[in-house]
C-alpha cells in the first residue's frame, strides 16, 4: 500500500524525485516535492564538502580526494533529477521550463526564480497537467449567464 503524499516525509519526497521521476520533465511538482528534495540534497552534500575541505586544510590528499570525489559523483548523479524537478516546479506555476534560464541573469534572475519556487502552484488544471496538490479535481468553467 502506497502512502498518500500528505503523509510523505523528506526522504519520501527525495525518493519520489530520484526513483520515480528521475528524468521526468512532464507534469507538475508541488512546493513540498521541490523543497524537500533540495533540503535532502543539501544535507547529503554538506558533509562530503566538509570532508573535502578538512582534507585540504590538513594537506591530506586522500581525504580531499574522497570528500570531493564523492561530492562530485553525488552531484553528477542528481543533476538530471534536479533539473527535472525544477522544470516540473515551474510547470506547477504555469511557466515553461525554459524560464529556468532566467536564473543566469545576475541577481535579478535568481530572485525571480526563488519567488516562483515559493509561490503556490495553480489550482485546478493548467497547461502542464492536473493540480499536483489535489489531483482529479475537475476544472471549473464559468459562463457569462
Amino acid at each position: 500500500m502506497e502512502k498518500l503524499e500528505s503523509h510523505y516525509n523528506m526522504i519520501d519526497w527525495w525518493k519520489k524525485v530520484v526513483l520515480k521521476n528521475y528524468a521526468n520533465f512532464q507534469g507538475r511538482a508541488r512546493r513540498a516535492e521541490y523543497w524537500y528534495f533540495t533540503l535532502c540534497n543539501f544535507i547529503c552534500i554538506l558533509p562530503l564538502y566538509i570532508l573535502g575541505v578538512v582534507g585540504g586544510a590538513n594537506e591530506s590528499i586522500a581525504l580531499t580526494f574522497i570528500g570531493f570525489g564523492l561530492y562530485g559523483i553525488y552531484a553528477l548523479g542528481l543533476m538530471v533529477p534536479g533539473i527535472a524537478v525544477t522544470v516540473r516546479r515551474l510547470h506547477d506555476t504555469n511557466r515553461s521550463g525554459w524560464y529556468y534560464f532566467i536564473a543566469f541573469i545576475p541577481l535579478v534572475g535568481s530572485i525571480f526564480i526563488l519567488v516562483w519556487f515559493c509561490t503556490e502552484g495553480d489550482r485546478f488544471q493548467n497547461n502542464y497537467g492536473d493540480d499536483a496538490k489535489n489531483p482529479g479535481i475537475p476544472e471549473l468553467e464559468f459562463t457569462g449567464q
